[in-house]
């Protein structure tokens, strides 16, 4: 693919060699006519400045699925997995997309959970090859957390306007965060208190698009880590048991209440096979604590 001097105002221009038109009013990012992502990547990435980087994160609030999440997540997993962002892109990136997430929620629901999304790419690439300081990396602990905590807007996926998914987003960032060999124990605990609110939410609704799953997934990558004793996680697993346990009794009045008893027990369940699969006796710690949550539950 010809790309060339195809920048202007950071956005891809419609008339280069192999750029088709742009498809969408809300995103000015112009898409390859081969569809081939990719390679599209390794062309935009290397020449984009703060304004390209920023016109496709915008792009990630596209109402559009085929554009947000076929076309702009999909060329930002391609850019960063293929490292073709500069250290200063993945700065501004950093910044830019934390600024998203401590706003309010727009009415369409979409940005912040793909700005969620899209900082798991850039906690990722922080992880494979460091650029952030310990303080920075603190600072996206904390930016993450607090936004999973927030998380208020449960939809998932909707027929004609794909995925939201706030709560398992942000359960991705948490992923790669908890990954991070770097993490102070403090922000690892910032981790779990954020998971640890949303297993069981304060609300009528019932996690079924994978939601228990993708937030049982960081608790399991943080279990291998070995400043984080029996004790803490014995007492992390009675506090979820102990939470909420007013709305689960009795436990068959009420949709809200059987709400958390289902959320809680899908949580604990994914847990559970994950740490009794796992080879790793700091993992398999996990088992019978999730085991103890499932018999706390009604």
């Amino acid at each position: 693919m010809t790309i060339g001097a195809i920048l202007g105002a950071g956005v891809l221009l419609a008339a280069s060699p192999g750029v088709a038109e742009v498809r969408s009013a809300a995103c000015t990012v112009a898409q390859p006519a081969d569809g081939d992502l990719k390679a599209y990547a390794a062309a935009y990435f290397p020449a984009a400045g703060d304004a390209a980087v920023d016109a496709l994160i915008a792009c990630l609030a596209d109402p559009d699925p085929a554009v947000r999440d076929g076309f702009a997540f999909t060329l930002w997993f391609e850019g960063l997995r293929g490292k073709h962002l500069s250290e200063a892109g993945l700065r501004h990136a950093a910044t830019r997309l934390s600024a998203i997430l401590a706003e309010a929620d727009d009415a369409a629901g979409f940005r912040r959970p793909f700005a969620a999304l899209a900082l798991s790419e850039v906690a990722r690439a922080d992880r494979i090859e460091p650029f952030l300081s310990d303080a920075e990396l603190h600072a996206l602990a904390e930016t993450g957390a607090a936004y999973l905590r927030g998380v208020s807007d449960y939809r998932g996926f909707a027929a004609g306007e794909g995925w939201r998914h706030g709560v398992a987003h942000g359960a991705d960032l948490m992923l790669q965060l908890a990954l991070n060999p770097r993490l102070a124990r403090a922000d690892a605990d910032v981790l779990l208190g954020a998971i640890a609110a949303q297993v069981a939410p304060d609300a009528a609704l019932f996690y079924h698009y994978g939601e228990p799953g993708r937030l049982a997934r960081p608790v399991l990558f943080l279990a291998r880590r070995t400043d984080i004793g029996d004790a803490a996680w014995t007492a992390w697993f009675e506090a979820l048991a102990a939470d909420g346990a007013p709305r689960r009794q009795p436990p068959f009045t009420s949709d809200a209440k059987l709400a958390a008893v289902h959320n809680a027990t899908a949580f604990a369940q994914a847990v559970y096979a994950g740490a009794a699969e796992s080879q790793d006796p700091q993992v398999r710690r996990l088992a019978p604590l999730a085991a103890g949550l499932l018999k706390a539950l009604p």
